[in-house]
């Protein structure tokens, strides 16, 4: 393989992994905002356990991405998971669309958590048979986690379905808002379409178990299911996002730009 060959590779390499982290390090981010807030102190502990989940996935795979690039550095500044959460700015960022959305209200948040989860937990399935060995790694101790996230939204979403008459119809209103958003799941960005990059999951492989897993929780939650050909959004993963990015960045990075070289 040529060296311009083994280059595309790791540039790939490393925004697939960039992707899988700021997707984990945005929705965490998100839902750590719940700290404090939510309905019952129950739940308040287990969103907040489950921000902080995502923000460790989100770490492990900064830590593999920075290994990869600074593994073709001579003489030069490392690049650290610090660096790549605290010191990219938007366009730099690969995360899916649905993970920067404003929470909304308890309903719109486990809709943005069930759909997310169930999206993380067919891929987590798919990469633990990475030829990758470093990614493979993190997602069997990702799936462990992600396993608890399906199953605690899918019973808020069921929950609130088939609850009150407001509670559906804020569950209702909360699917149909999100679904637009789920599209990108399954479209490759360019990264992924290599096929040189033997890592890569085909994301369209898991649409059809993913899609099964969501009708059949929203049908037991009573929830009509979205139109099948509803136009998508996307562009997170290429770097093009919404406009809430920029205030969580503003947020959460300003502590390190304003005091460089604070860690974790």
């Amino acid at each position: 393989m040529s060296s311009k060959a083994t280059n595309n590779k790791e540039s790939d390499l490393v925004n697939y992994t960039l992707q899988l982290a700021d997707s984990s390090l945005i929705m965490g981010h998100r839902l750590s905002e719940w700290t404090g807030h939510g309905p019952m102190l129950e739940q308040d502990i287990a969103i907040s356990n489950i921000a902080l989940d995502l923000i460790g996935q989100a770490r492990n795979f900064y830590q593999y991405a920075a290994e990869i690039i600074n593994s073709g550095k001579e003489n030069e500044k490392n690049t650290s998971e610090d660096d790549l959460a605290y010191l990219r700015d938007v366009q730099e960022f690969k995360n899916l669309l649905i993970a920067e959305l404003p929470n909304g209200d308890w309903a719109k948040t486990i809709g943005k958590i069930f759909l997310f989860s169930t999206w993380q937990f067919y891929f987590y399935q798919k990469l633990i048979y990475s030829e990758d060995k470093q990614l493979a790694a993190i997602a069997e101790k990702s799936l462990k986690e992600v396993t608890y996230h399906v199953r605690w939204s899918s019973e808020w979403v069921i929950r609130l379905g088939d609850g009150t008459e407001e509670s559906k119809k804020r569950m209702q209103k909360a699917i149909d808002e999100l679904w637009p958003y789920t599209g990108e799941m399954f479209i490759p960005a360019t990264f992924e379409s290599n096929p040189e990059n033997g890592v890569c999951i085909p994301v369209s492989s898991i649409k059809n178990d993913w899609l099964e897993k969501v009708k059949t929780v929203l049908e037991e939650a009573k929830i009509d299911f979205p139109a099948e050909k509803t136009w998508m959004q996307s562009g997170g993963k290429e770097g093009i996002h919404t406009e809430h990015l920029g205030y969580i960045l503003a947020e959460m990075q300003f502590l390190q730009r304003a005091y460089p070289g604070l860690e974790w």
